[in-house]
């Protein structure tokens, strides 16, 4: 294949070459779910879809496994001031997460690992790292273990620093450590931590580190080495940095490209849950039809950085005005087989150029466009090959209202009512065509009027109106 990716390791874009001919597997790190998603969050998950659209569409084998992190000291602190288990919060936030996905069309990870249910397999990672001289017991009886940064030098190759250039994380426990760069795959347990959260190990009760569950989730569910290992870009350092110290030094392989998505922003600030600046995606799809969200997401290139403003959504729903425009002048109303060969030589290149949305979404508007021209003209031949290649597009990209992700859904925004509404509008419409014939033009033009007020535009051609959605006047 011709796909090119900007992998963080070697800091350029390079050919990408699946390791197994014909499949593809990639490894993200999830939500920590302490919280419910924002955008920030939801925007890796969208990247990863997308992505896993075009490697389907060029006909490999996806494999994707989304970790859960559903174990850590804010998930407890949050559940404390909730006055419920640290296992109920995180599970509710889980589905929350869920629902967010299925909100933008986003198609589930082929398997979601939990953190915490996976401990033997971390344990006996940290076994092999002590046993290799990588990792070693703090003596303080605190029952930490930490990897010994200094006992492999190619720590800091993913980002490409050197260890006394890095900065310290303030936040870290510096108790039983050789060096400060040093980072816990074991966190002994504290008196204030529930029972439920500390488990047994050879180096007393407590549970894993962050940076440790990724690396054991990856090599049980892909194995010792896989293709993409992604994430947002603040994982980067210090959690992807460790999980690839930690995987090489235990004899891994691990991932061969590393992929990273660029933040969003409010006001030139990260979306964090730690700022309070998140903007919650159920609540963003109960007044923006959730295709519009995704084509916000989507449609600047991953690797950088969106700026959160009302305007640039009402920008995104308009866009969309334009794509189910284009649809309904069709006559579009049930799924489309895709195919390849359907593809636009311009979006097949932009999407092999390092997931180039932005040119390929520019092909797809392209393709709008000279499918109202053939329209406008008469030209059915053209308008029909504009339409297969718009459809396609949109199946990449998962935009096509009509595919099985929007299911439940009229035009990504509620319960699929698209019949009901047609047949609604025709009553009106064969109203207006009745005044026409019989000369009441004003008559005419107030039900018009009507339409438009509810947000519907009228257009007449040869063979009657037609309608379509329009994005109603601020």
């Amino acid at each position: 294949m011709g796909f090119q990716i900007y992998d963080e390791r070697a800091g350029a874009v390079v050919p990408f070459t699946p390791l197994v001919d014909g499949q593809v597997s990639i490894y993200c790190c999830g939500l920590t779910v302490q919280s419910p998603p924002h955008l920030g969050h939801i925007r890796k998950e969208v990247v990863f879809d997308v992505l896993r659209r075009w490697f389907e569409a060029c006909g490999l084998r996806v494999h994707l496994v989304v970790n859960v992190t559903d174990i850590n000291e804010k998930i407890e602190k949050n559940a404390a001031a909730q006055g419920v288990p640290w296992f109920e919060v995180a599970y509710d936030v889980e589905l929350e997460l869920h629902r967010a996905r299925a909100a933008l069309g986003v198609l589930p990870p082929h398997y979601e690992p939990r953190a915490s249910g996976h401990i033997p397999e971390q344990i006996e990672l940290i076994q092999r790292l002590i046993e290799a001289g990588h990792a070693y017991a703090a003596d303080d009886g605190s029952h930490d273990v930490y990897f010994d940064v200094a006992s492999w030098p190619d720590y800091g190759e993913l980002t490409r620093q050197r260890v006394t250039e890095m900065q310290d994380d303030e936040e870290a426990p510096t108790r039983g450590k050789h060096d400060p760069h040093d980072f816990a795959l074991w966190k002994g347990a504290t008196p204030d931590q529930p029972a439920t959260a500390i488990w047994d190990s050879p180096w007393g009760p407590g549970r894993p580190g962050w940076h440790l569950e990724c690396s054991a989730m990856a090599l049980k569910y892909l194995g010792g080495a896989f293709d993409i290992h992604g994430g947002g870009l603040d994982l980067r350092f210090p959690h992807h940095e460790n999980e690839l110290a930690q995987s090489r030094a235990a004899g891994l392989d691990f991932a061969h490209y590393w992929m990273h998505n660029a933040f969003v922003t409010t006001a030139a600030a990260k979306m964090s849950k730690s700022l309070g600046n998140g903007t919650r995606v159920t609540d963003i799809v109960q007044r923006v039809p959730g295709r519009a969200v995704r084509l916000y997401l989507a449609a600047p290139h991953y690797r950088s950085t969106v700026e959160f403003s009302e305007s640039a959504l009402d920008d995104a729903v308009a866009q969309l005005d334009r794509i189910d425009t284009f649809l309904s002048r069709c006559g579009v109303s049930e799924r489309a087989d895709f195919a390849f060969a359907d593809l636009p030589q311009a979006f097949v290149m932009a999407m092999d150029d390092d997931l180039g949305t932005p040119a390929a979404f520019a092909a797809l508007f392209d393709t709008i466009k000279a499918g109202h021209k053939a329209l406008d003209g008469g030209d059915a031949t053209g308008a029909d090959d504009a339409l297969r290649g718009v459809r396609a597009m949109l199946h990449v990209l998962g935009l096509d209202p009509y595919d099985p992700e929007w299911a439940d859904t009229a035009a990504g925004g509620g319960r699929d009512l698209t019949d009901v509404v047609d047949a609604l509008v025709r009553i009106v419409l064969d109203q207006r065509t009745q005044a026409r014939q019989r000369k009441d033009w004003a008559s005419a033009d107030a039900l018009r009027d009507r339409l438009a007020e509810a947000g519907l535009r009228v257009e007449d051609s040869p063979t009657g109106p037609r309608w379509a959605i329009e994005r109603p006047a601020s």
